[in-house]
């Protein structure tokens, strides 16, 4: 039975990965910080379904040494990398951090499987961001990066670091720059997440107002669910390579923002107010993904295309508030 360590395990992607791979009758691991095992109600509420079929390890990106002493013990088949400071938002706020949190963390499990697990495939968790002020048209693996973002500037690092470990000490290191992707689980946080459950709350008489900020920002979404194949499928290719994922589609979040308002049977003009504190100091303004080589690699396709994804998100978060109020 192959060994898998997923790094952000109670995360979206982290879930959905844990999921599909438990499905392929992979030994499942995963690290967590410490304070998810002591809350675990409200800490590993994505994978709480599924804590008796895995085996979680407490573990910092901040230290080297807890990394080493995981990947030692477990010495794994396959590594996805998918934690990191995410949220792009709070990249601009404490840019230091997701800085630090990010390449050092990336660096340092790479580092210990070069050590204790050279056999190892790893996959890391690039991203969009990473493309960042970019113009008309589709991106590409070829694509030039020019981030516009702390968050989006740790993930460059993180993806060459990558591409160096694979060329320089023959590890089976893979980057996938995956799109935006979304979910019922994804973090309230995120714009599409605050939508959605903003919707709920509203629908059910327990809100009155959603502040957003750029309207006309454009991007490319999926569902996680489909991402997350593509990650075990670029680990299973003969050679190691990278890979856009993506929809070829663009949406702007105002657009998401009728959609995800009209399912619920609510004009979004009588609650939505723009706040220009949710801007971004850098913006990135369109992102479009071409995951034309995926396709003909191995046969990737989404599956969950723009208006099933939103509308599955509305009827999660009203689920969630029904029951909760």
């Amino acid at each position: 039975m192959k060994k898998i360590l997923i790094t952000g395990i109670d995360g979206q992607d982290g879930s959905y990965l844990s999921e599909f791979l438990l499905k392929k009758g992979y030994q499942v691991h995963g690290i967590v910080r410490r304070v998810a095992i002591e809350d675990p109600e409200h800490q590993l509420w994505r994978i709480k379904h599924i804590l008796k079929k895995i085996t979680l390890h407490s573990g910092s990106l901040e230290s080297f040494a807890s990394l080493f002493k995981i990947v030692q013990r477990i010495k794994p088949d396959e590594c996805y990398h998918l934690a990191a400071q995410s949220f792009v938002s709070y990249s601009f706020e404490d840019e230091f951090s997701t800085i630090n949190t990010n390449i050092n963390g990336t660096h340092y499990i790479l580092a210990a499987i070069k050590e204790l697990a050279p056999r190892c495939k790893f996959y890391f968790a690039a991203s969009s961001e990473m493309f960042g002020k970019v113009k008309e048209g589709l991106q590409n693996e070829n694509s030039p990066f020019h981030p516009r973002s702390p968050y989006g500037i740790s993930k460059v690092a993180g993806f060459d670091l990558t591409r160096n470990y694979r060329e320089a000490y023959g590890i089976f290191a893979c980057n996938g720059i995956l799109f935006n992707h979304e979910s019922p689980r994804r973090g309230f946080e995120f714009v599409t997440r605050k939508i959605t459950h903003a919707v709920a709350k509203i629908k059910m008489g327990l809100s009155k107002e959603l502040r957003l900020g750029n309207l006309n920002a454009k991007r490319d979404w999926g569902f996680s669910g489909d991402y997350v194949k593509a990650m075990w499928l670029m680990l299973q290719q003969n050679k190691p390579d990278d890979y856009v994922i993506a929809t070829g589609e663009t949406h702007t979040v105002k657009e998401f923002v009728k959609l995800a308002f009209s399912h619920a049977g609510l004009d979004w003009r009588k609650y939505v107010k723009i706040d220009k504190d949710f801007y971004r100091p850098a913006e990135v303004h369109i992102l479009m993904g071409d995951y034309s080589k995926a396709t003909k690699k191995f046969g990737w396709k989404p599956t969950v295309r723009f208006e099933e994804l939103v509308k599955m998100m509305v009827d999660a978060d009203l689920a969630i508030v029904q029951a909760k109020y």
